[in-house]
């Protein structure tokens, strides 16, 4: 452990944004998983719906520097292929 005060803070404020950006991480994969389930089950409606809330949080990502913007893109690509495939 850091002995400057200000050392022990950043220890503890990067604990906390730790916390977060793997919560946030999680949710975002719980949310492409759900789209996923939906293209399975050929639910177009909730398919549409869930592609809506997994590209935002996607940008999301990006916006807090928890993901590269090219990566997001091809993940937001890939998953518009699926929802096109649904429809077609």
């Amino acid at each position: 452990m850091a002995n400057i005060k200000s050392a022990k803070k950043r220890v503890i404020v990067n604990e906390i944004s730790r916390k977060k950006n793997f919560a946030f991480k999680s949710d975002l994969r719980n949310s492409i998983k759900g789209f996923y389930a939906k293209v399975e089950e050929k639910d177009t409606a909730k398919a549409n719906e869930l592609f809506v809330e997994a590209t935002s949080k996607i940008d999301k990502a990006v916006n807090k520097g928890l993901m590269h913007k090219n990566a997001a893109a091809r993940r937001k690509s890939k998953l518009q292929k699926s929802l096109d495939s649904l429809s077609a």
